[in-house]
């Protein structure tokens, strides 16, 4: 339960508020980072937040959650999961806020980082998933559980393929599972369960790195992600 602010006293009626919130995921510069905002606006103003917003009266949660990420970060065009519902009473600032969270994991390339609404929101940048801000709301709260649904999804569904570019080495997909689950894993173990997975394409290609000893470039078969896809977040 969040306890970030003081109890307060509520007069009950039915009236309530419902905003989408954003969390993406990527991996830059060797760490899991997530997309935040710096708030210009109260409440909050200058700590930061994933991207969010209040929704319209016209708009589904899904075209929301589009809308309001393109609106302060310029982000669009990118598939989202609903993620989870969010509704302690004391989550938002004098009023009852109930907020829909959706995820998504995106390369760290293709995002512009962008501040779409100067109004709003002052200032766009990853941040470690290890070194969070103080942030606005249960945004902390809200980006642990990704952090966590991800960690218990991975193993039903190869989700690192929205992290690692087209091609990629074996090490790189290794490095991305234990930056996603926060432990080492056995090289050759690891290994020779993606190899069988079926997951895998050879590309017949290798890098080419100075004096470094070429590695293998694979590529993610897109047909069985395909047929994976529909177990992450069901």
């Amino acid at each position: 339960m969040y306890n970030g602010l003081m109890a307060r006293t509520f007069t009950e009626t039915k009236t309530h508020e419902v905003t989408v919130d954003v969390v993406i995921l990527t991996i830059h510069n060797g760490k899991l980072k997530v997309l935040l905002v710096k708030r210009a606006n109260e409440p909050f103003r200058g700590k930061w937040s994933i991207p969010g917003g209040f929704i319209r009266l016209s708009e589904n949660l899904d075209d929301a959650a589009l809308r309001v990420l393109k609106e302060k970060t310029s982000v669009q065009n990118i598939y989202l999961e609903q993620l989870y519902t969010f509704g302690d009473p004391l989550r938002y600032p004098n009023t009852r806020v109930i907020t829909c969270a959706y995820f998504a994991l995106l390369r760290a390339e293709d995002i512009k980082l962008e501040v779409a609404n100067k109004d709003e929101v002052s200032e766009v940048q990853w941040h470690s998933v290890e070194k969070l801000p103080p942030l606005a709301f249960d945004h902390k709260e809200i980006i642990e559980y990704s952090l966590k649904r991800t960690r218990e999804r991975l193993e039903l569904c190869p989700i690192a393929f929205q992290l690692l570019p087209k091609k990629f080495t074996l090490t790189e997909l290794q490095q991305s599972y234990e930056l996603i689950l926060k432990k080492t894993l056995d090289k050759r173990n690891f290994r020779k369960k993606m190899l069988s997975s079926n997951i895998l394409v050879e590309t017949n290609e290798s890098t080419k790195q100075g004096s470094k000893r070429p590695a293998a470039l694979y590529s993610f078969d897109t047909i069985t992600l395909d047929s994976k896809r529909g177990h992450f977040f069901s």
